[in-house]
């Protein structure tokens, strides 16, 4: 889909690859807007439109990493000059089990795409040497993690970045990605770290073996360091405190509410004790964890969705929540109107699951939504139905609905970058996409 492509971190010592610039000769003579679902006519073909982003980029890695997180870094905030510098951990599912690691990569050189940045140049072999400079890069350090990673968040403690794991073993993992972080800014330390095979020598910082069950649900407490919460396939959600040294005191009791897995919690961004969470027994519930565990459980939206709620996010600056389905739709929480047990807006553009969803880190009226159908949506609730140009909307398309980005199989994670505006990074079965449109 991208003119760009990031090759693979390699499982073994490879990790720096340099991306090639892609052909697109025979493109169709005419064209037009495609949706989703539509079916494509002999001898059409779905080519992606490169005008309607200011970057895209593609990168892969060896075993398919289905869950990640953006790192913050030191480089500065609303960072707007390209080429841009973004830092990531990720996890692997490798068919073999004895095979995963927690990866941390650094994505640089990340130019725009955009043509009409391109100037016109008599030079052949300027061009030539300019399009090579422009190739953006990935360089990547191992963990060996033991079994798959479900999912992997990572947070700021004493200015070290510490990431959280959830292995298909059952176990939750906290690392310390110092040493990971400098190799990937450093050849020479990246080549020692791997020449000293460092991958299979860095333990845990902690490890909580306490789930009856493997999970997916984890996030780390924005507003007070080192906290966390983690929620497993049994139902029970457990919350995490740091302790003295580097260890943490998890409360063995679990919050009592759910009858069923627990798929995803978010903290509140800005109540300390509050948490929400999500479930297969089709419910959205909100805790505070000052209360006992048994009575921690303050509101509840049963039957919010037709089937499974998968995902949800909450917004950083208002009071609402999105979430996200099994039934595809996607509904908007009012959490001053929580106790009515109705969204105050309800979207159903997926066709499949859907897998991911994030509001955008500082406009309170847009989010990104992503799923099984292979798309991943731009929603912005500010936009309303302009009554005087109804004529001119596509039938079936909501006004709420900014942008369509595809080229990825089974999408299963996305999230923005709170330090590039308008960038987004997500995760398929088929590798990443780091991308921003001209929508947002």
């Amino acid at each position: 889909m991208s003119d760009h492509e990031m090759e693979t971190v390699d499982d073994e010592s490879e990790t720096e690859e340099v991306m090639e610039e892609e052909s697109e000769d025979n493109k169709p003579q005419t064209t037009e807007v495609y949706l989703p679902n539509k079916p494509l006519e002999e001898g059409e073909e779905l080519v992606c439109d490169q005008s309607a982003y200011v970057m895209l980029h593609q990168a892969q890695t060896g075993a398919p990493c289905l869950s990640f997180d953006i790192i913050r870094d030191r480089l500065g905030d609303n960072r707007e000059n390209y080429p841009l510098t973004a830092y990531i951990v990720s996890g692997t599912q490798a068919s073999q089990a004895h095979v995963n690691n927690v990866i941390v990569m650094k994505l640089s050189n990340l130019h725009k795409t955009s043509k009409e940045e391109e100037e016109d140049d008599d030079d052949d072999d300027e061009d030539s040497d300019d399009e090579v400079s422009k190739n953006p890069k990935m360089t990547g350090a191992l963990i060996k993690h033991q079994g798959c990673v479900n999912r992997i968040r990572s947070t700021i403690i004493n200015d070290k970045v510490i990431a959280a794991s959830w292995s298909e073993l059952g176990r939750v993992n906290l690392w310390d990605l110092t040493h990971q972080l400098e190799a990937v800014d450093n050849d020479q330390i990246l080549q020692r770290y791997n020449k000293e095979n460092k991958a299979n020598s860095v333990k845990p910082l902690f490890t909580f073996t306490g789930h009856q069950k493997e999970g997916f649900a984890i996030d780390w407490c924005p507003t007070v360091s080192g906290v966390l919460a983690t929620g497993d396939c049994r139902r029970d959600i457990h919350i995490w405190k740091p302790a003295s040294g580097a260890s943490w005191q998890v409360d063995q009791r679990p919050l009592i509410g759910h009858t069923d897995s627990v798929e995803d919690l978010q903290w509140s961004p800005n109540e300390r004790n509050v948490i929400a969470s999500c479930s297969v027994d089709k419910s959205i519930r909100i805790w505070d964890t000052r209360a006992q565990p048994s009575k921690a459980c303050m509101l509840t939206a049963e039957n919010s969705h037709e089937s499974d709620v998968n995902v949800i996010s909450w917004n950083k600056n208002e009071p609402f929540i999105v979430s996200g389905g099994d039934d595809g739709f996607l509904h908007v929480w009012d959490l001053r109107r929580f106790h009515e047990k109705t969204p105050v807006a309800t979207f159903k553009h997926h066709t499949e699951p859907v897998t991911t969803v994030e509001w955008h880190p500082t406009d309170s009226a847009v989010f990104a939504s992503g799923g099984s159908d292979n798309q991943l949506a731009q929603w912005d609730l500010s936009v309303e139905k302009d009554n005087e140009t109804d004529s001119e909307e596509i039938e079936g398309v909501p006004p709420q609905l900014l942008f369509i980005h595809q080229g990825q199989n089974n999408i299963k994670e996305l999230h923005w970058h709170p330090q590039l505006p308008g960038v987004i990074i997500s995760t398929a079965e088929s590798g990443f996409n780091i991308f921003r449109t001209i929508s947002v």
